[in-house]
């Protein structure tokens, strides 16, 4: 039983070498998610003392050891047995779709989206679950959730279809999915962070409530390192607000200052909290981003 072909919409979003290497790293993924049964615990795949839940009809490319052959041997039919520990791994990808992840070139959301897809498809590669939350002003959008490869159309189309705009409030949508979540799993959060709320004070809330998270910022090049000089006026990407500044020494080195305060706040959290932070520029190779993630880093 041969796995099957990517779908073309993931071709689109990873590409066909990229789609190979995933399936390397989805071995090496880890969620350390905690059951909302009594007492805390890493979730565990597949554990001999899991609680059988039902059988599903075998989908191409899932995993053969798990195959029911005796239900086979009786029926001609290939099921896979699930178990109600597999239940409590859902892999949630909140992505920020607010107008600032509209800049650069390619735009900040496109490569969010990519990373997110790329968390998605080895979690439904795995034969688990994974829902898309798209986060403007709090959730803007919530999609179902999809399990194993024949999930993954559906998955890609939800990513491919965000566009940026409108402000945001990163925190509200946290706080939002972790409300809707009836057992905690994997909670990855894309943005540039670049947020006036209490964001990481929300991520804590979702620790606290057996969340396993983590955290990919990703930014564009200047946005690391300004090349502006002289007088500007600046307009807000969300509020339309427009300042206007003098761009000297003096006032690139305060943007430094609080662009490497919001990155110091972001792996303090990450640190504390044993997430991942990955800071993820728009012009790096998004493979080298994605290793560092399912190794857990902290950039």
């Amino acid at each position: 039983m041969p796995a099957p072909a990517a779908s073309a919409r993931a071709v689109d979003l990873l590409g066909p070498d990229f789609l190979r290497e995933l399936e390397v790293l989805r071995r090496r993924l880890e969620i350390r998610a905690r059951s909302g049964g009594g007492g805390e615990h890493r979730a565990r795949r597949r554990g001999g003392s899991s609680e059988f839940e039902e059988h599903r009809p075998y989908a191409p490319g899932d995993d053969l050891r798990r195959i029911d052959w005796a239900a086979y041997a009786r029926t001609g039919e290939p099921v896979l047995k699930v178990f109600r520990a597999e239940e409590d791994v859902l892999v949630r990808l909140v992505c920020d779709a607010s107008a600032s992840l509209g800049y650069g070139e390619p735009p900040k959301l496109a490569v969010a989206c990519r990373l997110a897809a790329a968390v998605g498809y080895m979690t439904l590669a795995r034969s688990e679950r994974a829902q898309v939350f798209v986060a403007g002003v709090g959730v803007t959008r919530e999609h179902p959730p999809v399990r194993g490869r024949a999930g993954l159309p559906a998955l890609m189309r939800a990513l491919g279809a965000i566009e940026a705009g409108g402000g945001t409030d990163l925190s509200r949508a946290v706080d939002t999915v972790v409300q809707k979540s009836a057992r905690p799993g994997l909670l990855l959060a894309v943005s540039d962070f670049f947020d006036p709320g209490p964001v990481t004070a929300a991520l804590g809330r979702a620790v606290r409530a057996g969340h396993d998270v983590v955290l990919a910022q990703v930014v564009a090049p200047d946005e690391i390192e300004p090349t502006l000089e002289g007088d500007w006026a600046l307009e807000d990407a969300e509020t339309g607000a427009v300042v206007e500044v003098t761009v000297d020494a003096a006032a690139l080195a305060a943007y430094a200052r609080r662009f490497e305060g919001l990155c110091e706040e972001l792996r303090g959290f990450a640190r504390r909290h044993r997430a991942a932070y990955v800071r993820v520029r728009t012009d790096e190779p998004l493979e080298s981003a994605v290793r560092r993630l399912v190794a857990r880093s902290v950039d």
